[in-house]
């Protein structure tokens, strides 16, 4: 029973039921990975394009009716290679006349609509060759996978809406359209604009709408998507922090680098202060220190090798159980004595002193 209980709760902790941790969002957006809605992309461009024609309607057909009268009277004289050739030029400026505001608008609203929904994002991670791409059986799972057939379900959804609100909307300018054939030319463009721009709006409404809810639908997906299970929370922790094999590795390390380097200072020490056999404290001082410096401190085996090294460079050895204990306990090593213990730390200092001007 307790076994079984176990082996459930390894299948739970594999489950990704857990929010993505910053680290995992910030690996995804790297990756091009990011809640967006290219439905809203394309409402945005369409919605915004359609006002820029709504707005440069009438100025387009003033303009198009000088061309074509420019043409006309071409036409009428003599068309020479030069007229001909002047002819083309003067059509393709009066095209990116009429056109490069509408192809403006189009990429600057396309722009501001990846920009508010993603920020600025440049990755390089969705241009590398992937040979998975090409796997046909990876290919067949992207097809009828649950994005793909909402996709598929969405569009048939979208485009059934549209036709029908459009339908709706035509429907009821079918009696204009019958009148349109006995109507002036301006007449008639500004009959078909108004039928036109009044199903456009509405359509784009639709559209709008979808268009929201698709986003929302986008972000759910995506934090869907990016769900770590416990085992992942886990292994990113470790990731971060290191491993604690590694970890207890470097600071063994960095240990050894530090006792070597409190090694050496114990030569140039004063005096050694041992317990007598458990701790060893050396102290260094000098006429221009405010106050004895503690070198270097050990226990054990440490202890014993500062008091070898401290023979070897004849540094004084002096065995005080107390003050011993006191500074191994109140003193880091590279730090000045704490002035209770000025007195006594001042006595053994005299005593080596005195020792040394005897020998």
């Amino acid at each position: 029973m307790i076994d079984s209980f176990r082996i459930n709760l390894q299948l739970f902790a594999g489950e990704k039921t857990e929010k993505a941790t910053p680290r995992r969002r910030e690996d995804a957006r790297k990756k091009g990975q990011v809640a967006k809605s290219s439905e809203l992309v394309n409402v945005s461009v369409l919605a915004l394009t359609f006002l820029m024609l709504k707005l440069w309607f009438v100025r387009m057909i003033e303009e198009f009716a000088m061309f074509f009268n420019h043409v006309f009277t071409y036409a009428a004289s003599d068309l020479t290679s030069d007229k001909a050739v002047s002819l083309v030029l003067e059509t393709e400026l009066v095209l990116i006349k009429m056109a490069g505001p509408l192809l403006g608008i189009a990429v600057v609203a396309g722009l501001a609509a990846n920009l508010l929904q993603v920020g600025f994002l440049f990755t390089t991670e969705t241009l590398k060759f992937d040979l998975t791409r090409l796997n046909p059986v990876s290919g067949l799972k992207r097809i009828l996978s649950k994005r793909s057939l909402v996709e598929l379900f969405k569009s048939i959804f979208k485009i059934g809406l549209v036709g029908f609100v459009a339908w709706l909307q035509l429907k009821k300018h079918l009696p204009q359209f019958s009148l349109m054939m006995s109507m002036e030319i301006i007449d008639a463009l500004t009959v078909l604009s108004e039928a036109v721009f009044s199903t456009g709006w509405r359509i784009l409404a639709v559209l709008l709408v979808l268009a929201v809810a698709d986003y929302t639908y986008q972000i759910y997906e995506y934090e869907e998507s990016l769900k770590m299970s416990k085992e992942d929370i886990k292994e990113e922790y470790k990731k971060m922090e290191g491993d604690p094999l590694v970890k207890s590795k470097i600071k063994e390390r960095q240990r050894q680098m530090a006792t070597r380097r409190m090694m050496q200072e114990v030569p140039k020490s004063t005096v050694v202060i041992t317990n007598p056999t458990h701790i060893a404290v050396a102290l260094k001082y000098e006429d221009n220190m405010s106050a004895p410096l503690l070198v270097a401190k050990g226990k054990g085996f440490v202890a014993q090798r500062i008091k070898e090294i401290a023979q070897d460079s004849d540094v004084a050895i002096v065995e005080n159980k107390m003050l011993a204990r006191l500074l191994f306990s109140k003193v880091e090593i590279g730090r000045v004595i704490p002035a209770e213990l000025y007195q006594a730390v001042a006595e053994v200092i005299a005593y080596v002193y005195k020792l040394k001007k005897r020998v």
